[in-house]
């Protein structure tokens, strides 16, 4: 499982970040906990398997706002039985 996070301009408000949750969820209909945040610029959701920096990208742009970066790093569940 990978945390992606992607960099975006222009959302302002709970329904810029919906909009943009809304959008993930339709390029990726598998992604897990879809967040976003206006006040940081980004977004984060989980994803097994790698996501397509090119396909998000144009979703997001043709929503209207901008796809600055996207960035992918391995995710490990934290939890209160964790094994070495």
């Amino acid at each position: 499982m990978n945390k992606i996070t992607v960099k975006i301009n222009g959302m302002m408000c709970g329904m810029c970040e919906a909009h943009i949750n809304d959008t993930i969820r339709k390029v990726y209909p598998s992604a897990k906990k879809v967040a976003s945040s206006c006040k940081k610029g980004e977004s984060t959701f989980l994803l097994d398997g790698e996501a397509d920096e090119a396909k998000l990208k144009a979703a997001i742009d043709e929503t209207g706002y901008e796809f600055q970066s996207m960035q992918s790093e391995p995710y490990k569940k934290k939890g209160l039985f964790r094994q070495s």
